[in-house]
């Protein structure tokens, strides 16, 4: 019965709080949307991460949690019951005093958001006007209208400069948050994918480059123009691929210990079947590399040689 004045205080304090919090909800949300603030989110592109929730009403609920969470708080002291009082005091202080570096970090990640989104969408319509997208089928790397149009190059380009973009903010969120694990978690992330980005560049730049290698060996019209045409295939892909994993940093050792005893081995080969396989070709062209040779004049051959050769 003593208690019961001060609950009945607290209690009041803690209704007009909610009271006072929900007008200054409806206020700030009803003025946002007026502004137009739920038509410039539509526009850069931050309603898909919203959700159902609009803007608007984000930030409505975020000033009904700032006004509601002292009175909360005066309330729990005004009740003078210490064993619910003083932790949920405790509790809701330390929240109050995170809301400001909250705020902070979700101001960082949606300017991150929406400056991702306007650099994308200006590298996409770059890399349409200069043609980027129909670079593949130039290359020989898909067919002309192969691509779905989700899947454009400049589309995909327009998507890494969104996801780096987010990336970034949320490293500098999580410098704002304290958070110094996530922050070096996604810088790892930021560098790792920086990496497998220029590996698949490595192998685009490869597999264009092994096309145009093995369209031009069949242009050539030699007796084995197709097989010389994929080998010259393969080994640029090879080479592409190994350096791509060397770029990655999966298994440098094992990567150099293959690809040099693939080539030693070649080596080795090509010896063999010109040096054992072919020894009278590889002596003749050692003889005529001889008599070939500059600043030498051939040795005459004498009279009964002559008539021999005759």
């Amino acid at each position: 019965l003593v208690a019961l004045p001060d609950v009945a205080v607290g209690a009041l304090l803690i209704a007009i709080g909610w009271f006072v919090a929900r007008v200054v909800q409806r206020l700030v949300t009803s003025l946002l949307e007026t502004a137009g603030v739920d038509r410039l989110s539509a526009r850069v592109g931050m309603s898909s991460a919203l959700g159902e929730t609009s803007l608007a009403s984000a930030i409505g609920m975020l000033a009904f949690v700032l006004v509601f969470v002292p009175a909360l708080i005066a309330g729990l002291n005004a009740m003078g019951i210490d064993a619910i009082a003083q932790p949920a005091t405790a509790m809701l202080g330390t929240m109050l005093d995170l809301l400001p570096r909250l705020l902070g970090a979700a101001i960082i990640l949606v300017i991150a958001y929406v400056v991702g989104r306007l650099a994308g969408g200006v590298v996409q319509r770059l890399l349409e006007g200069i043609g980027f997208d129909s670079w593949p089928a130039r290359l020989g790397i898909a067919k002309e209208g192969a691509i779905d149009p989700s899947y454009r190059p400049s589309r995909v380009a327009n998507g890494i400069v969104v996801v780096a973009a987010i990336l970034v903010g949320a490293m500098e969120a999580s410098a704002t948050l304290g958070f110094e694990s996530l922050e070096v978690m996604l810088a790892e992330t930021m560098r790792f994918g920086v990496q497998i980005l220029v590996a698949a560049v490595i192998v685009v730049v490869g597999l264009a480059f092994a096309n145009v290698a093995a369209r031009a060996v069949r242009a050539s019209q030699s007796p084995h123009a197709e097989t010389l045409a994929n080998v010259a295939r393969v080994s640029i892909l090879v080479l592409a691929a190994a350096m791509a994993l060397r770029q990655v940093g999966l298994a440098d050792e094992i990567v150099n210990l293959a690809f040099g005893l693939v080539l030693g081995a070649i080596a080795v080969a090509s010896a063999l079947a010109f040096g054992l396989g072919g020894r009278e070709a590889a002596s003749r062209m050692l003889a005529r590399l001889e008599e070939e040779r500059p600043g030498e004049t051939p040795p005459r051959s004498s009279p009964d040689e002559r008539r021999t050769s005759h």
